[in-house]
């Protein structure tokens, strides 16, 4: 340095030394903390003062103006350095209790502090008594807004630390959360015991050792009725309506058909904002119409509960309706992947494969082994649907319609939100899945499955509504 530096600098030596016995004082008394945390320090700071984010105060080198912890003192955690009579503060005015942050205690002089983490160096101010304000150095990353040194012995009040970035805590996600998504996949007349731990099934079991399932599913409906009882279930809750009661697998007609509005689609788009949905049969065709109320082929419209309700498919249901039309769209493994890739697949999405891929079965099927037949096809298309959910807040549920030759039937929950590897055993029914879904998205439960469980159980704990 300058020998007029070196001078000025053995003088400010000389009147430390002799402040000594104030600077305890002030350092208990006279901490400049300008809020509820040190400016500039972090949540794990330095108990010896090289820990301050910015260290606003800390005594520097008067002619380098370095700011910031590097420079405090030995116990302090960077903050203003307090000091009676005016002794320098980090390239500015002396201050009596200097705020935003700890006071420090003194020690020589550092020649050329380094600015402290998170913080920037201060601008240089004389030292002497009566000096013009120094420039706080910005405090680092959750620092408090410092208030101003008071003004010292003759000093000029010292300017405070600029506010931190970030003073509030960061919450991060832990995933999960809300669920934004319901992906529905139907299959079709298993009970559990042909399907859990079945060597057919190899795709499934793997993703039931991941994921949750339940041992508890049964059937709300007499093993006599058939499929379309159970399909309309998912969507009401009751297969019962006043002008109509479901027990056949007929096509849709006026008189197979409710004018019921008490069911989750029309909850949907009556909500503010409307939950979007969408129908994705496998097999759709123009013989089915856009609105599938034909069977064809391997679609079955009994698997399509949608077309049932007259609201929704028309009155009489229609093939060409087109508020049916508009949400039915028909599935292909490269247009589900598609959308799912695109984001534009809907919060809804009822998924039903074709005869030959839901484990039901059906005269020209490529194979009669149908347990086999249906977890091929899980393998060919859950993954991306399962990459999806787990990316986007969502749950795939996989559930069948009734459990022929035996009582209880598969269930599987699959979504960041589940519990891992786990073993359900509470009593669900179709109306347990209605119930949920209604709850997934805010909507009022319908009366009809208002005692039912919902699927809370196979959730992690503040991963379900």
């Amino acid at each position: 340095m300058s020998r007029s530096k070196a001078k000025h600098s053995n003088v400010l030596s000389l009147s430390l030394a002799a402040l000594l016995p104030f600077a305890a004082l002030a350092a208990g008394c006279g901490s400049g903390d300008g809020g509820p945390t040190d400016v500039g320090s972090g949540p794990a700071s330095d108990p010896h003062g090289a820990g301050s984010s910015t260290g606003t105060g800390g005594s520097s080198d008067p002619a380098t103006g370095g700011a910031g912890g590097s420079a405090t003192m030995p116990t302090s955690t960077g903050g203003a350095g307090s000091s009676e009579g005016g002794t320098p503060g980090t390239g500015g005015a002396p201050s009596s209790a200097g705020t935003g942050g700890t006071a420090g205690t003194i020690t020589p002089p550092a020649t050329g502090g380094s600015t402290g983490a998170g913080g920037t160096p201060s601008t240089g101010g004389t030292t002497a008594t009566g000096g013009t304000p120094a420039m706080g150095g910005a405090t680092g990353a959750g620092g408090a807004t410092g208030a101003g040194g008071a003004t010292g012995a003759g000093g000029t009040p010292a300017t405070g630390g600029a506010s931190g970035t970030g003073g509030a805590p960061v919450t991060t996600s832990t995933g999960g959360g809300p669920i934004k998504y319901v992906l529905a996949v139907v299959m079709e007349n298993e009970s559990s015991s042909s399907v859990y731990g079945s060597s057919d099934a190899p795709y499934l079991n793997g993703l039931i050792k991941k994921y949750a399932h339940a041992t508890a599913f049964a059937d709300p409906l007499p093993d006599a009725l058939p499929s379309e009882p159970h399909y309309v279930w998912m969507e009401a809750g009751t297969n019962n309506f006043s002008d109509t009661t479901f027990t056949t697998d007929s096509d849709p007609s006026a008189s197979n058909s409710t004018k019921s509005t008490a069911h989750l689609v029309t909850q949907m788009e009556a909500a503010s904002p409307a939950v979007s949905w969408m129908s994705y049969p496998e097999g759709l065709s123009s013989s089915t119409g856009a609105c599938p109320v034909h069977s064809s082929g391997f679609y079955a419209a009994k698997h399509d509960p949608f077309v049932f309700f007259q609201d929704t498919a028309g009155s009489p249901p229609s093939a060409t309706n087109a508020t049916c039309a508009a949400h039915h769209q028909a599935y292909t493994t490269a247009s589900f992947d598609q959308a799912l890739a695109q984001g534009t697949v809907a919060q809804y999405s009822f998924v039903v494969p074709n005869l030959c891929n839901d484990m039901h079965g059906a005269s020209g099927c490529p194979s009669s082994n149908v347990v086999a037949a249906g977890d091929a096809w899980f393998q060919a298309n859950l993954p991306p649907m399962i990459d999806f959910v787990n990316a986007h807040q969502g749950v795939l549920f996989i559930m069948w319609d009734e459990p022929e030759g035996g009582t209880v039937m598969p269930f599987v929950a699959i979504g960041p939100g589940v519990k891992i590897g786990y073993t359900g055993g509470v009593a669900y029914t179709h109306g347990s899945f209605t119930k949920s879904v209604d709850e997934i998205f805010g909507l009022p439960v319908l009366s009809t499955v208002t005692g039912a469980n919902d699927l809370a159980d196979l959730f992690q704990p503040g991963m379900f509504p």
